[in-house]
């Protein structure tokens, strides 16, 4: 068994791997470094990211699940979460629910501030998750199958990358 204690000052953030790093206009406003902490603790039902992003970025585009919640632990810095229509200020110690829906849930974690932005990203861990992306006007697919993980984007049955019209 994996160990049941992590130290968050011990872990090592990455880069996203080169195939889910974005491209074009996206790498200007979308940027982060992981460490998933869910392999580490032994998890398999409960998804934990830590995540920095740097001042003016987001980590990820504006989505609502269809089935997974996520819980947003703030545990440096300031920004605004977009839920939905509203805006919201966030700080260090701001506890954000996220509750699976349809566009009223729509969130997003933008760094406002001029330091980084560090938060722990918890969710269930649906083995089927839908997204949609209101921004951009995609849907997707995600499943964990024993051949690997299989990701499924699409706008009006088009297939599209996932940083399209970020």
């Amino acid at each position: 068994m994996a160990t049941p204690i992590l130290n968050l000052a011990d872990i090592a953030l990455e880069p996203r791997p080169p195939e889910y790093r974005p491209t074009g206009a996206a790498a200007e406003r979308f940027d982060a470094r992981l460490a998933r902490l869910t392999p580490r603790l032994g998890l398999t039902q409960l998804g934990c990211s830590l995540v920095a992003v740097p001042p003016r970025m987001r980590a990820f585009p504006f989505h609502s699940h269809r089935r997974d919640d996520e819980l947003f632990i703030v545990l440096e810095g300031e920004g605004q979460l977009r839920l939905g229509e509203a805006v919201h200020p966030v700080r260090a110690g701001d506890v954000i629910g996220c509750p699976a829906g349809g566009p009223e849930t729509a969130h997003q974690l933008v760094n406002t501030g001029t330091r980084e932005l560090r938060y722990l990203a918890i969710s269930s861990q649906a083995p089927v998750e839908v997204c949609h992306y209101p921004d951009s006007g995609k849907l997707g697919v995600f499943a964990e199958l024993p051949t690997g993980a299989f990701r499924y984007l699409a706008r009006e049955n088009e297939p599209v990358d996932y940083w399209d019209g970020e």
